[in-house]
């Protein structure tokens, strides 16, 4: 039994929670407002509603302490760069005259002025908005956000812990600012900066904070001993504050392993740190480094990422265990729950017996809540909800719906053999320049077109019963019509069908395979106002039948020029689903993989000379730490090559990346033996050309010109330059030019003068080639 002080001692908590309200009031909301429907006092009161209900929720789910500050209307770390006044030169002035026109404009871009760069947050699909930050960067607080979100909490009677990005985080995840000095770090401002952080911490304690929370994931990563060092300095100095809250310093998504004495032996008064996964190791490392005797520890055993119910039974041993490692022990997800959608109880259409085995945010909640009270009270006190869990996780354990005999046996028969292409790429390029007969730097898109409201309205009307499916196929098909039509006026070389059918890139073919699950309401955050509806995959996968071939030969059939087959690949397929747990992931993507193999098979045998596999999430999937990340390669690029692998020489696959850090896997997009890759490059300034020149890369290679998650449109001279910077790395006979994504989330008018630039940029720069070369 526990004691009566251990269970007055136990409080369920979360670090953060979905943003977006029950039908993304957040996104309609922000969006109305880009378009001038709704005004900005609208948008604050919608938000602050939002917040408010969300509080109210986990209050009445049982949760003791509710997070404030993890609400953001972009980016929580862009939030942090303006707390801290990391405001690039060009941004200052909008946001002197308009805070919050010009924190979108950080976010977005104008025509004016770039965005700041974006990419992935550690290994999730979620993106932030990366700080810039130069030696003449200079920081100054800026708490009114932090300080407004909080009091409206206190106003509800809530007890209330401010969340903030850690001082360490921050810098590790800032770049330098365009015109730093070559090598500088960002980590070098850590004293510029701690005092901001004083000032900001100081202000929330006048303003009735008891505990403020920390955020340093990056701790988790392998860091070098002046990293580590300078993370004790932070806390030191940070600890040592007089007048300050009780500070909190969490970790997530991975073991500490050598940072966790740096923060154990801090003067900090808690530590929140994640024990699911392959966290589960800060277990024994805890244990290892003597524990936090008389010092606070949120344990986060329920997992935040992913929508399967929690082993209550084995959870609640893992929090026995540590009770004897700390001075108190609290329960929590093991991650900001904004990872996960908000309610699985909306969805109505899965099947009841697998509705029983998923959590989303509000059941996530409900079994921290429950957690906490087995811990405080003893098991006595949720016998009941421990039968039905057992319950469940065991049905789920011998469920026919999750296993396929005909799917093992051929995963199973799987050789080495089924993952090469039958010639290397020196001679398959040769077989591939002969059939397609494409220019000097030849232009494509990453493969979607805007989808418009009369095709999200014929979609809606579909499902909806409203229409038949004949009527939305000849919708789609007038659709395929015009974007191919306006891909031949523009003078693009490798046409796209624009995929039109599709809503989303991971979801339309989740529908069509076995073994996954469509939610209706399922919505995560990527980014801003861009939400996607992770499948589950619930099963074994196979595909019944094709899914894009009607489509791509439809497009192909309307023109002379080559179309690409657009498929999503099998590591990004997991990574854009909640896989499952039960086995691993590398049997997962196997089963996938085989499933892409026979579509392209089938495209390959409908004529399509082009097949792009796209593999955005291959570098967000990496583990981040480096003893994991060999074995995750092998199974992840041998899954590319398993479905790309069939297919004749003088077939050229693409395939595309996107808004991640490529440098530390260029020897896995090397292993995938694509023909063609294309890759974020215009944010980024084009740092992953040299990266893949750097690295001897020897085939062709598209860096992103245009980027399409702004809303400004690129000049052809501002184009042209890009291209003149990548032909300094990659050779023009092996220079591809592109967007940096596809094009579904632009409005038609900014998708045709931008590719219409881009088309003009490649001809100034192939008539440069062809006058240096006479």
């Amino acid at each position: 039994m526990t004691s009566k002080t251990a269970a007055a001692a136990v409080r369920a908590t979360v670090y953060g929670y979905p943003r977006q309200g029950p039908d993304r009031e957040l996104k309609k909301a922000v969006e109305g407002y880009w378009k001038g429907r709704v005004t900005a006092g609208a948008l604050h009161r919608t938000t602050a509603g939002l917040r408010a209900a969300t509080w109210r929720d986990l209050a009445a789910a049982g949760l003791h302490e509710v997070p404030t500050g993890d609400f953001s209307y972009y980016d929580h770390v862009l939030d942090t760069s303006v707390m801290v006044g990391a405001i690039p030169a060009r941004h200052r002035a909008a946001l002197a005259a308009d805070p919050l026109d010009g924190y979108f404009a950080m976010a977005r871009g104008t025509q004016d002025v770039a965005p700041l760069e974006m990419t992935k947050w550690f290994d999730t699909n979620y993106h932030y908005l990366v700080p810039e930050l130069g030696p003449d960067t200079v920081f100054a607080a800026d708490p009114a956000k932090q300080l407004g979100e909080l009091q409206e909490a206190l106003a509800l009677g809530l007890a209330a812990r401010p969340v903030l990005v850690g001082p360490v985080t921050y810098l590790l995840l800032a770049k330098p600012a365009p015109g730093a000095p070559a090598g500088f770090d960002p980590l070098t401002l850590l004293d510029r900066l701690l005092p901001v952080y004083a000032e900001v911490l100081a202000a929330l304690r006048a303003a009735g904070a008891e505990w403020v929370q920390l955020d340093e994931p990056a701790l988790v990563q392998e860091r070098t001993p002046a990293e580590l060092n300078a993370a004790a300095r932070a806390y030191r100095d940070l600890g040592a504050l007089t007048g300050r809250p009780k500070l909190l310093v969490a970790s997530y998504f991975d073991r500490l392993g050598e940072a966790l004495p740096v923060l154990a032996k801090a003067p900090v008064d808690g530590l929140a740190l994640d024990f699911t996964g392959p966290a589960a190791a800060n277990l024994d490392d805890l244990a290892a480094v003597g524990g936090l005797p008389g010092k606070r520890l949120v344990a986060g055993v329920v997992d935040g990422r992913n929508i399967w119910i929690n082993d209550l039974t084995a959870s609640l041993t893992t929090l026995a265990t540590l009770l004897g490692l700390a001075g108190h022990v609290d329960v929590a997800a093991s991650s900001s729950l904004l990872h996960v959608p908000l309610d699985a109880a909306a969805e109505r259409d899965i099947d009841p017996r697998i509705a029983r085995w998923l959590a989303f945010a509000r059941q996530k909640t409900t079994e921290i809540a429950t957690l906490a009270r087995g811990l405080g009270h003893g098991t006595a006190a949720i016998a009941a909800e421990l039968a039905v869990n057992r319950a469940d996780l065991a049905l789920r354990a011998g469920s026919a719906l999750t296993r396929d005999p005909a799917v093992r046996a051929r995963t199973a028969a799987v050789t080495p053999a089924d993952a090469r292409r039958s010639l290397p790429y020196p001679e398959r390029t040769v077989a591939q320049r002969a059939r397609l007969g494409l220019s000097p730097l030849p232009t494509t898109t990453i493969g979607s077109f805007p989808q418009t409201t009369e095709l999200r309205t014929a979609r809606a009307d579909l499902r909806a019963g409203r229409i038949d499916a004949d009527t939305y196929e000849r919708r789609v098909e007038a659709e395929i019509r015009e974007v191919v039509a306006f891909q031949e006026k523009a003078g693009l070389d490798v046409l796209v069908h624009g995929e039109p059918e599709r809503d989303d890139m991971v979801a339309y073919f989740a529908e069509r395979l076995t073994g996954y699950l469509a939610t209706r309401h399922g919505w995560v955050q990527s980014y801003g106002t861009r939400y996607v509806r992770p499948p589950v995959l619930a099963g074994d996968v196979s595909r019944p039948e094709p899914m894009t071939v009607r489509w791509t030969t439809h497009a192909q059939s309307l023109t002379a020029r080559p179309v690409k087959g657009m498929l999503t690949g099998p590591v990004t397929m997991l990574a854009w689903s909640f896989v499952r747990d039960d086995q691993p992931r590398a049997e997962t993507a196997r089963q996938v993989a085989l499933a892409l193999r026979d579509e392209v098979a089938d495209l390959e045998a409908a004529g399509t000379a082009v097949i792009q596999v796209d593999e955005p999430a291959l570098r967000e999937t990496l583990p981040l730490r480096a003893a994991t990340r060999p074995g995750y390669l092998a199974w992840a690029t041998e899954a590319f090559r398993l479905t790309t692998g069939g297919v004749r020489p003088d077939t050229q696959i693409h395939t595309h990346m996107c808004y991640a850090e490529f440098g530390d896997i260029l020897q896995a997009i090397d292993d995938l033996d694509a023909d063609v890759i294309s890759l974020e490059a215009a944010r980024s300034h084009m740092r992953v050309a040299d990266e893949l020149a750097g690295a001897g890369y020897p085939r062709e290679v598209g860096p992103g010109v245009y980027d399409i998650h702004s809303p400004r449109v690129p000049a052809a001279d501002e184009t042209a330059a890009l291209l003149r910077r990548a032909l300094e790395a990659v050779p023009a006979e092996r220079l591809w030019v592109n967007p940096d994504c596809g094009l579904k989330t632009r409005a038609w008018p900014e998708v045709r003068a931008s590719l219409e630039h881009l088309v003009t940029a490649a001809r100034t720069i192939r008539e440069e080639l062809r006058g240096s070369s006479s």
